[in-house]
């Protein structure tokens, strides 16, 4: 009966350290993501997105070591590493060592590989880019012409059947220029804006940005392309930092509103000097024989 259980015994301490050991050595499947970003037609950048599926829903995954390649992913093709953020992405900017594969061809290949970290197993996707460029004009009567071309075989030519938002920049965030945030380009890969944005606060001259926005293309991923246009209303920033008023900075409020303030102050303490006096007094006179 003893040797029974000695056996039972070993059989589930076997199964455990299997189980456990089966479970140290199972990494979750990671979720990598790749996009190109050309902003002005000047400043080119990747940028990676690691997800898995924790609880049946896609999370973020911060922490993620991510090399990035051009062509092919080889040592002498490595364009950097970075580390994913809070929000789950990593951006690289193009280094200028990349040129001359850059410049090799109208169309180039990213890829992006991730190495495994805190039990999620390496993951690696790729990217096909079309060399592409917007191009932004004005014309009478407060038009706005975006034209989006392509690089083929050396010669630039238009893209025909692409999304483009045309926008006013603003502070808090893109304002439509137009009817509709979005347009969708032409044979000759232009889009036609009327501007409708009336008395629109701008700079110290008057000036606006537009901004054009090809966003998550198939072909030439997303680009971007600001234009300056004196159709604003001058407008200039006044602060009051060293000025007196109600939110102002210590030293800085109303006169009135300090008044009141030191004036509240000064009746409580009055009054407790003047309670603390009546409870001295009152204990003199308790001193004081009683002559009946």
């Amino acid at each position: 009966m003893t040797t029974h259980k000695h056996i039972h015994l070993s059989v589930i301490l076997l199964l455990f350290v299997c189980t456990a050991s089966m479970a140290q050595n199972t990494r979750q499947s990671l979720l990598l993501n790749l996009g190109y970003y050309n902003d002005n037609n000047y400043m080119q950048y990747l940028k990676a997105t690691a997800k898995a599926k924790i609880n049946g829903k896609f999370q973020v995954i911060p922490g993620v070591p991510v090399s990035f390649y051009i062509a092919q992913v080889a040592d002498e093709n490595l364009l950097g590493k970075a580390v994913t953020d809070v929000y789950g992405e990593a951006a690289l900017p193009i280094p200028a060592m990349a040129r001359t594969l850059w410049n090799s061809g109208p169309k180039q290949t990213f890829l992006a590989v991730s190495t495994p970290y805190a039990g999620y197993e390496s993951a690696q996707t790729d990217l096909d880019i079309t060399k592409a460029k917007l191009k932004i004009d004005t014309a009478a009567g407060r038009k706005i012409i975006v034209t989006l071309v392509q690089l083929q075989d050396s010669t630039w030519t238009a893209v025909k059947g692409a999304d483009v938002k045309v926008a006013v920049k603003r502070l808090g965030g893109d304002l439509n220029a137009g009817e509709t945030p979005t347009y969708t380009t032409d044979s000759l890969g232009s889009v036609n804006v009327d501007f409708q944005r009336e008395n629109l606060p701008g700079d110290a001259s008057g000036h606006l940005v537009l901004i054009a926005k090809v966003e998550d293309n198939d072909v030439c991923g997303n680009l971007s392309k600001e234009y300056t246009v004196p159709w604003g209303v001058p407008s200039s920033y006044k602060t009051s930092f060293n000025e007196r008023t109600l939110y102002a900075r210590r030293g800085k409020s109303p006169v009135w509103l300090e008044i009141m303030g030191y004036s509240i102050v000064a009746v409580v303490w009055i009054v407790l000097f003047y309670l603390m006096g009546q409870i001295f007094k009152i204990k003199r006179m308790g001193r004081q024989p009683f002559n009946g």
